[in-house]
């Protein structure tokens, strides 16, 4: 096998929404991914050739992560935490991609006026014969479980989950939600305090494969690398502007009593080398968040700015990704504990 052939497994979400978020956010990271026929399981990342894609569903990445066939995958917290009963076979190298966001929640019909809370659901339980229709028996059981609702009967389903309490097959549900809109058009309500898990997408690994595999550290860096400097990136804007002065102390001064001008560790300040020979120009370039990009260019022109350039920064790179080092204490940590 040569070194640009595919070698680290890398699966993403088939199918649906969270693989539309999740092969977009990729892209935006500048790590788009090839998939040309919808059909296909298999894909490469031209930007990382030693990666092969494998799609998969969301519920069944964390299993080939934690059994080993696969060495990196990106899922919903919610697939995680229902999937696996132990995690110790997998590490977490990003836990908040920002996309994919939603609730497992308990819903009940509006026409409960007496339900609005676990309790009143247990003392509902309590008369009446419950049962819960969900596709996430392991999280829902645990959060039964913890509530001490256990007269509620748990069943399984496929398919839409919002029909059951309409055709009879259960009195409520444990369902994902991101709006609440497909609850309300079915006339059912998530109670208020009936959020199970808070999900989002995550970036894991096999921690044996982290562990021993130098390429497969090297990979999972790489990517890391690529979607921190575009999360860190969004809503910032890199500003290019010329200002008169005749020393760069001069130009320095006026830019610190601007506040919206400091930059990320403050401007870079350069000579302008005028083709005229005419001297006296400087050039400073620094990033600013969008919120504050309007009052920093009226800052720029109250000091005698002109010619300003305003372009979108797409990555954003840090000296050493955190959540990188993290991840390698965490191996070598139960590298220690389990030689």
């Amino acid at each position: 096998m040569n070194a640009t052939s595919p070698q680290i497994r890398l699966a993403l979400p088939s199918k649906g929404r969270m693989e539309e978020e999740t092969l977009r956010f990729l892209e935006e990271c500048g790590l788009p991914v090839s998939k040309t026929n919808p059909r296909q399981y298999r894909a490469g990342i031209p930007a990382l050739p030693e990666i092969l894609v494998i799609f998969q569903r969301p519920r069944d990445i964390p299993r080939s992560v934690s059994a080993g066939d696969i060495d990196l995958g990106i899922t919903g917290y919610d697939a995680i935490v229902e999937g696996l009963a132990d995690l110790d076979r997998i590490i977490v190298i990003h836990e908040a991609l920002e996309y994919g966001a939603c609730s497992l929640v308990v819903a009940v019909p509006m026409e409960w006026k007496d339900v609005g809370s676990v309790r009143e659901l247990g003392a509902r339980s309590l008369t009446q014969r419950l049962r819960i229709a969900t596709k996430y028996p392991n999280t829902v059981g645990r959060f039964l479980r913890q509530h001490g609702l256990h007269k509620i009967e748990m069943v399984g389903a496929d398919g839409a989950l919002e029909s059951a309490p309409a055709i009879g097959y259960a009195e409520l549900i444990a369902d994902i939600t991101s709006t609440g809109t497909t609850l309300q058009d079915n006339r059912l309500k998530p109670l208020a305090d009936g959020v199970i898990v808070e999900s989002q997408a995550m970036l894991i690994g096999n921690r044996q494969a982290l562990r021993k595999d130098e390429q497969v550290r090297s990979i999972a860096r790489q990517m890391l690398e690529f979607v921190e400097a575009h999360m860190r990136a969004r809503g910032q804007y890199l500003v290019f502007a010329n200002i008169r002065g005749q020393s760069e102390a001069e130009i320095a001064a006026l830019i610190a009593g601007q506040p919206d001008l400091e930059g990320l560790q403050g401007p870079t300040i350069a000579p302008i080398l005028s083709i005229s020979g005419r001297g006296g120009w400087w050039a400073i370039n620094l990033v600013i968040s969008s919120a504050r990009l309007y009052p920093a260019i009226e800052e720029i022109r109250a000091i005698g700015g002109s010619g300003v350039v305003v372009t979108p920064a797409r990555y954003i790179f840090e000296e050493r990704p955190a959540r990188y080092e993290r991840s390698l204490l965490d191996l070598r940590m139960a590298q220690e504990s389990n030689p």
